[in-house]
C-alpha cells in the first residue's frame, strides 16, 4: 500500500502548478493615500509628558538600533535638539531650570512605555551640557548645534551617523535670532559609551556661507533605500533630504551607504538624472519644514511628509513612485489648530517615523513652540515637547496575476 501512497503523491505534486520566485501567491494589498483616518496617538504623547529631569525637547528623529526600520522589538536612539531640564510642580515650573542645545533618549523594544525609556543628557562638573557640540580651536558659547535625522549604518560597521546643523546667534532681538553657519556629519562608533566623547566630525563641503547664496540644510531627512536596512524594494543608496533657501525647497543626494564618508561620491538630483554638481539640484517640493521624512508607504509609493511652509497647522504628505518623486499634489493628513489656540503658539516639523509605524500606517511627530518661549514656559512648562498622530490608509486588495 506504501508504493500506491508514493505514486499517488508522486503525482499530485506534478500536476500542483509551479510558482516562480518572482511571483507571489497572497494578495497584493494596496494603500489608497487619498483614504485615511488621523487621530492624536496619545499613547506616543504621553510618553514624553514629564515632570522632573528632561521635560521638554524638540527635533525629535527616531533611529532604530539594528538600522532596520522593519525591525521587530528594535530599540530606538531619539534624538532632540533644544531641550529643558527642570523640575515642574503642579503646572508651575521651579526656578533652577535649564536649557541645552541637544539630548537623547533611548527606548527599549519600541515599546510606548515609561518604564522603557531613559533620557539621557550630558553633564561636566554637575553642570548639564549638550551632549554634541562643534569641535573648533576657539570655542564659542555663541555656536552650538541642532541635530537633523541620521541612521545607524549596517554597511559601515553598524556605527551611528547624525546630521547636525552648526547655528550661530545673531543676536539681533527677532523671532528668530540665530542662522546657520556649519553643516556636519557625526559618527558615533558602534560600541561607543554615552556621552559619545570618541564622536567624528566632518564638515559637508557642499556649502559657501560667507557669500550669502542659497544654502542646503543637508540632514533634512534621511532614507537608507538599501538591503542591509531591511528594504524591500532596495536600490542601495541612502538619500539625504536638505533644505534650500528662504521658500524651504527640498532638495536629495545621495550616496553609497558604505560611502556616505565620501562627500566627493555623492550624487544630486537635477530633476532629471544624478549629478555630481550640487549647484544643479532641483526642487522635489517647497514650503516643506526644516525637519522632513521619506518612506516606502507601499510597492512603488513613497511619502514625503512634513509641516506646511515649516510652520503653519498643516502636516501635509505627498506621494511619489520614487524617492525622489516625482511628487504627486498635497494631501492634508492633519491640522494641529488644537493645539495652538494662543496666538503666540506654532506647531513646527512634522515627519513620519517608519521604525514606529505599523503597515498601512503612518505614526506622524510634530513639535509645539511659542515666539514669547521664556515668557511662556513657566506657566506651561509642558508645551514644549513632542506630539504623536498616526494616520491609518484605506488598504484595497488586488488579485495577484500569475
Amino acid at each position: 500500500m506504501k508504493y500506491y501512497i508514493l505514486f499517488f503523491m508522486a503525482i499530485m505534486a506534478s500536476c500542483t502548478p509551479k510558482i516562480s520566485e518572482k511571483e507571489e501567491v497572497a494578495e497584493q494589498p494596496e494603500i489608497n493615500e487619498n483614504e485615511f483616518t488621523a487621530e492624536p496617538a496619545p499613547e506616543w504623547t504621553n510618553l514624553f509628558l514629564r515632570k522632573s529631569g528632561w521635560f521638554g525637547g524638540d527635533g525629535i528623529f527616531a533611529i532604530p538600533f539594528s538600522g532596520k526600520d522593519s525591525e521587530k522589538g528594535d530599540s530606538l536612539i531619539f534624538l532632540f535638539s533644544d531641550t529643558m531640564i527642570g523640575e515642574i510642580n503642579g503646572e508651575k515650573l521651579k526656578p533652577g531650570y535649564v536649557m541645552i542645545n541637544n539630548s537623547i533618549a533611548v527606548l527599549k523594544d519600541k515599546t510606548p512605555d515609561s518604564t522603557h525609556i531613559k533620557f539621557k543628557m550630558a553633564k561636566e562638573n554637575e553642570t548639564y551640557k549638550a551632549i554634541f557640540t562643534p569641535k573648533t580651536d576657539k570655542p564659542n558659547k555663541d555656536t552650538y548645534f541642532w541635530l537633523g535625522d541620521g541612521f545607524v549604518n549596517p554597511a559601515a560597521n553598524k556605527d551611528l551617523f547624525v546630521f547636525a546643523y552648526k547655528i550661530t546667534n545673531t543676536n539681533d532681538k527677532s523671532d528668530f535670532p540665530f542662522k546657520e553657519t556649519g553643516n556636519t556629519l557625526i559618527r558615533i562608533p558602534a560600541n561607543s559609551k554615552f556621552p559619545y566623547t570618541d564622536q567624528k566630525q566632518m564638515e559637508l563641503p557642499f556649502n559657501n556661507y560667507k557669500t550669502g547664496e542659497e544654502t542646503i540644510s543637508f540632514g533634512a531627512g534621511v532614507f537608507n533605500n538599501s538591503e542591509s536596512a531591511g528594504e524591500v524594494d532596495a536600490d542601495g543608496f541612502v538619500y539625504v533630504y536638505g533644505t534650500k533657501g528662504v521658500n524651504k525647497k527640498l532638495v536629495s543626494a545621495r550616496v553609497k551607504p558604505d560611502a556616505i564618508e565620501s562627500f566627493g561620491q555623492w550624487e544630486f538630483w537635477d530633476g532629471k538624472s544624478w549629478s555630481k554638481d550640487v549647484k544643479s539640484t532641483a526642487a522635489l517640493s517647497d514650503s516643506v519644514s526644516n525637519e522632513m521624512s521619506v518612506s516606502r508607504l507601499a510597492k512603488g509609493k513613497y511619502a514625503l511628509v512634513y509641516q506646511l511652509g515649516g510652520i503653519f497647522p498643516d502636516i501635509c504628505m505627498q506621494v511619489g513612485p520614487s524617492p525622489v518623486g516625482p511628487f504627486g499634489p498635497r494631501i492634508t493628513l492633519y491640522k494641529t489648530s488644537a493645539d495652538i489656540q494662543d496666538p503666540d503658539l506654532f506647531t513646527y516639523n512634522a515627519k513620519a517615523h517608519p521604525a514606529l509605524s505599523e503597515d498601512g500606517e503612518l505614526l506622524i511627530s510634530y513639535n509645539v513652540n511659542s515666539f514669547k518661549f521664556f515668557k511662556i514656559v513657566e506657566s506651561k512648562p509642558n508645551l514644549y515637547r513632542p506630539r504623536f498622530i498616526r494616520v491609518k490608509f484605506k488598504a484595497q486588495t488586488k488579485q495577484a496575476n500569475h
